[in-house]
């Protein structure tokens, strides 16, 4: 598989080849992280990449255009049939840019904007202070209640109301509860607004019937194409079809050049997975996956923002065991459990050490994991919790991980390809 990159780059091979087998090789908790399988990484790989595109199908300003074309023309059809959209634009580079295009696409430099909070789950683009989108638009930030760890609609309505922002976000990057899309439909219809979701996470589960679709509820609906949806690592914009023109232009010639060709092929390719009845199974098995998971957790004392999950996410405050989440996070990645540190709801400490962890279970899930590994996943976190500063007890745990990765390797149409 890499014998052309060994020969040409031995390094950068041998850093692919630790990379291949981190990843066989543990257990990936990270929400956000999934596995491609062989056709998608092959369409990834494939000579699309030599090619430049700019342009819209049919209105391209290059010439030989005869495939692409048709690759993106069936990437858009794919994704308007598997979620049931009047158009979709599949060119964006990644999930944030799809968001800083949508909006765009709907408001002008200034104009308010309204999304959840970074602290409570949001995600950077959403209007968080430090990125572009919340310097180039007004930015309004709601927040959890800070009794439930869930939305509180009403206090988003009254905000809306005070506010009256342009857009309405709706959408998250760390919140483990359903999201009541026609909560948020009736709010900014209130206020006058544009309703825009961000599902990147759950698109997969919306995809497999395993989460309320934001589609008929929403103006616009952004999406990275990775994570629960298990194609390549891009992003997607969703839209009613009046907004067609506007979408398509935020895009290019407003945001990007030429897209890239060889991840919409990729896309192509996993749209066209989704669309089974087997990728219905594997979104149902990811949030039984997190529920078990979550429960078990919570019996070993862990205390869960919103006291479980309704999705493939979920997040532990760790305060009420006197733990923050970098150092227990560096200690389950030696034992080969790879999750990140996220900040909590109320969170006093700073963002390179908070006091939260997050967890998710797509990538476990698409190994073919299902609720008595969760149990085991679960009485290993709480052991390393345990023994933070006993290197004995992480490796002990770390070879028993490794155990069962072996008992779970990838199926057979994904591991080929890795």
């Amino acid at each position: 598989m890499f014998s052309a990159i060994a020969k040409t780059d031995p390094v950068i091979c041998k850093l692919i080849e630790g990379e291949q087998q981190r990843q066989n090789s543990s257990i990936r908790l990270i929400p956000s992280e999934n596995y491609v399988s062989r056709a998608v990484m092959q369409a990834t790989g494939s000579c699309l990449t030599n090619k430049y595109a700019e342009g819209y199908p049919g209105k391209r300003y290059y010439e030989g255009q005869q495939f692409t074309d048709q690759i993106e023309t069936l990437a858009i059809e794919r994704a308007k049939k598997l979620f049931g959209a009047d158009g979709a634009n599949v060119q964006p580079h990644s999930g944030s840019c799809a968001n800083l295009e949508a909006y765009c696409a709907l408001a002008k430099p200034g104009d308010t904007i309204m999304g959840l909070a970074l602290p409570h789950g949001g995600h950077l683009t959403h209007g968080w202070k430090v990125s572009n989108t919340g310097k180039f638009f007004k930015s309004v930030q709601y927040e959890l209640d800070a009794k439930t760890g869930r939305l509180d609609y009403d206090k988003i309505a009254d905000l809306a109301r005070q506010h009256k922002p342009k857009i309405l976000i709706s959408g998250s990057s760390a919140y483990p509860r359903a999201i009541d899309f026609t909560a948020f439909q009736d709010i900014a219809k209130s206020v006058g607004a544009y309703h825009i979701s961000d599902m990147a996470h759950i698109a997969g589960l919306v995809a497999g019937k395993a989460h309320m679709s934001p589609i008929p509820y929403s103006d616009i609906v952004t999406t990275t194409t990775h994570k629960t949806l298990r194609g390549p690592r891009g992003g997607m914009i969703l839209f009613k079809a009046e907004h067609e023109a506007a979408v398509n232009k935020a895009v290019f010639p407003g945001m990007q050049g030429g897209p890239h060709m060889h991840t919409i092929s990729g896309l192509a390719v996993s749209l066209h997975e989704a669309l089974s009845p087997e990728f219905e199974a594997y979104a149902r098995q990811i949030v039984k996956n997190a529920a078990r998971l979550a429960e078990k957790l919570m019996g070993y004392g862990f205390n869960l923002v919103s006291g479980g999950t309704d999705n493939h996410l979920m997040l532990i405050d760790l305060r009420n065991k006197n733990l923050t989440g970098k150092p227990l996070a560096k200690a389950l990645d030696r034992a080969h459990i790879e999750c990140n540190y996220n900040s909590v709801p109320g969170d006093t400490a700073g963002p390179f050490n908070p006091s939260g962890l997050r967890l998710g279970t797509p990538a476990i899930t698409t190994r073919g994991m299902k609720e008595p590994q969760m149990d085991q996943i679960a009485a290993w976190i709480n052991t390393v919790a345990e023994n933070l500063a006993n290197e004995d007890a992480i490796n002990k745990v770390g070879k028993a991980v490794q155990d069962l990765c072996r008992q779970f390797p990838l199926p057979e149409e994904f591991i080929k390809n890795q």
